[in-house]
């Protein structure tokens, strides 16, 4: 392992005023997206649309400092045979891959998950590797509700994660850690906050156990913030103070930065809060955007499967790419929402 190596990725991921694009939505995930607008979830269908995402010239070279793919994507070729990977490169963006394999049900923890797909994962990531991926990511989700989280879940899916992230960094690629605190739920911020740092502070205890090198990594977590069903809603200064406040507690300073996930939020509620976090400053880590639904909703709804709006779809995502870069530096405003490229 060259650990100046995937320093070096990892600043890349976090570079001041880009993020990284999620795109990697499973089958059934971008099915459900395709349905909103009625457009068919074909192979064919799938790979026009991130096509379109790739070839958006002034959102990738500017915005994006890296984009998830799934893994159909990541051996898919553009219409003119050129591989989807080698656009992203091109663009200056690095190619990275998600590598769990979802969720099972956790034995004697009812409502609760395990992320699986360690198994095979060191003969599977030799072929990312050659195939072009730099970084991967491995999501576990933690659900707020009536007795859980169980220290039970956290634990397990904390220690899968390390055990992914040793194995990632063993075959020179960068490990995104991405602990999902839901916001399904009717819990207040301060709930969210206390189970998030319950969460937080187990994975970072097996990151150690398992000798992960924290420089050589990029954190991928919720934000401190209301469970969508509660009757409370958190002001945008609130998540953002608490937010902060609990990393500080949490992520040690060798982390190169922390690209937050949407998770549910709208668009711009995922700007506001990302830039309200950067006004904060005086951080030791550097914060930026990894987000999916949050960069993709717009293009998406624009483009509708038809190829005489893929303009029309670039744009929209060249505009969402642009108001996260800037929320990633602290200089975002309601204003510049009405500016749409």
């Amino acid at each position: 392992m060259n650990l100046a190596d995937l320093n070096k990725v990892a600043l890349a991921m976090v570079t001041p005023g880009k993020g990284i694009l999620a795109a990697d939505e499973s089958s059934g995930t971008i099915k459900k997206r395709f349905d909103a607008i009625k457009v068919e979830s074909t192979e064919e269908n799938r790979r026009d649309y991130r096509e379109m995402l790739f070839r958006s010239t002034e959102a990738m070279s500017k915005y994006v400092s890296g984009v998830i793919l799934y893994d159909e994507t990541i051996w898919q070729n553009a219409k003119d045979g050129t591989p989807l990977v080698k656009l992203i490169e091109q663009s200056g963006a690095i190619p990275g891959i998600k590598v769990d394999e979802g969720t099972q049900a956790l034995p004697h923890c009812p409502g609760e998950l395990v992320t699986v797909g360690l198994d095979k994962l060191a003969e599977r990531l030799k072929k990312y590797y050659e195939r072009g991926a730099r970084f991967a990511k491995w999501r576990a989700v933690i659900d707020i509700g009536s007795g859980i989280p169980t220290q039970t879940a956290i634990q397990v899916n904390a220690h899968a994660m390390a055990r992914y992230a040793a194995l990632c960094q063993t075959a020179q690629i960068v490990p995104i850690v991405e602990p999902e605190v839901l916001m399904d739920g009717d819990h207040d911020i301060d709930r969210c906050y206390d189970v998030t740092q319950r969460v937080l502070n187990k994975t970072f205890q097996e990151l150690r156990v398992q000798r992960v090198e924290l420089e050589g990594m990029v954190l991928k977590p919720n934000m401190a913030i209301s469970g969508k069903k509660c009757g409370k809603q958190a002001s945008v200064e609130e998540v953002a103070e608490k937010t902060v406040r609990l990393l500080k507690a949490c992520v040690p300073a060798a982390v190169p930065g922390i690209a937050f996930l949407s998770g549910g939020q709208s668009d711009e509620e995922a700007t506001a809060h990302l830039n309200a976090m950067n006004r904060i400053g005086g951080l030791p880590w550097r914060l930026t955007f990894s987000y999916g639904r949050a960069l993709q909703a717009a293009p998406q709804k624009a483009w509708s499967g038809k190829a005489e709006n893929v303009a029309a779809g670039q744009r929209a995502f060249t505009h969402r790419a642009r108001m996260n870069a800037l929320a990633s530096k602290g200089e975002w405003d309601t204003g510049q929402e009405k500016k749409v490229a």
